[in-house]
């Protein structure tokens, strides 16, 4: 059989997302390459497909089958893209944490309905999902504040960021507080285009226009899932850090099990929710491409802190 995907359309996604990735760690490039082992991933991948669709499940439930990671076997796909661990220090006292109102809130919410959330991107070969989620959760505030919405720049974050490694992994929490602390005003996109790998900073003049962030807030919520909603409501998207695992054979409906690691590994950002239906679910933009889940998202159940979802929560304030 001969796989329908070159293997390096395959690598779209982190090869180490986040937090203590180390220049050394990387392993994507110099993985062995082969027909005959993508076509056993391929076979190996129809019987896993199999077995996570076998558990009873109403209609809206995930689905999972072929997709561009197919040719990847679960352990090549964790090495590559979920081998790395969040950065959670340093620790954000309760204090710092901006306040969230009380408040009811609707059965469906969606900031991509107010027009301030930008397409769906792909991270190529380079493992900046941490850069991805944090930059579009800045893109949607300013947005949200009235400004035109606009595809900033992930390669001024992944080149300058000097407390994580590039498309060698980060965290959001430590690019935030890179953010905050030296008021970086990240440019357009198209002045400083991504190209899915590390490259020296650029540095701009003070006046030249950009956007900073004021300040951010980061929470725990594995057991507050409707202040979570709240905050949502409130402050914008948010940057969520989940267990990925079993999206490597996700391709839609809504995800309820099979976040088997028990560590994050995988940065994202949360647009809405959706309570209408018997399973209320977040809408979580990945950046692995539009192609993948549902053009680019998925939709991953609320309550029960399903793949970590509310461990780890950033609000941005610009």
């Amino acid at each position: 059989m001969e796989p329908p995907w070159p293997w390096l359309w395959l690598l779209c996604c982190c090869e180490l997302c986040l937090g203590d990735a180390r220049p050394s760690a990387t392993v994507a490039r110099t993985w062995p390459r082969s027909r005959e082992r993508e076509a056993a991933a391929f076979r190996e991948s129809l019987n896993r497909h199999r077995y996570l669709n076998s558990f009873p499940h109403e209609n809206s439930s995930a689905i999972y089958g072929i997709n561009q990671f197919s040719y990847l076997f679960p352990e090549d796909f964790k090495v590559i893209y979920l081998s790395s661990r969040p950065a959670w220090s340093p620790r954000y006292p309760a204090e710092r944490q901006m306040p969230i109102p009380n408040m009811s809130f609707p059965l469906r919410f969606d900031w991509r309905d107010k027009h301030v959330v930008t397409q769906v991107r792909s991270q190529q070969m380079c493992g900046g999902c941490w850069a991805f989620s944090v930059v579009g959760a800045v893109e949607s505030v300013c947005a949200i504040q009235g400004k035109p919405l606009e595809d900033l720049s992930v390669q001024q974050v992944i080149d300058c960021s000097f407390n994580n490694y590039g498309c060698r992994g980060g965290s959001p929490l430590s690019a935030l507080s890179w953010l905050n602390k030296t008021q970086v005003k990240l440019v357009a996109d198209s002045e400083y285009p991504f190209k899915a790998e590390n490259g020296l900073c650029h540095y701009f003049p003070g006046s030249h226009s950009g956007v900073s962030i004021k300040d951010f807030s980061a929470y725990d919520f594995s057991e507050q899932e409707d202040e979570m909603a709240k905050a949502l409501l409130t402050f914008g998207p948010l940057v969520v850090i989940v267990d990925a695992v079993s999206w490597q054979d996700y391709l839609g409906g809504i995800i309820q099990h099979h976040c088997s690691s028990g560590e994050a590994n995988h940065a994202v950002l949360i647009t809405g929710f959706d309570r209408t239906g018997n399973i209320p679910y977040w809408i979580v933009r990945n950046s692995w491409g539009d192609s993948w889940g549902i053009e680019g998202y998925a939709h991953v159940k609320m309550g029960g802190n399903v793949c970590g979802i509310a461990d780890s929560v950033s609000a941005v304030f610009v």
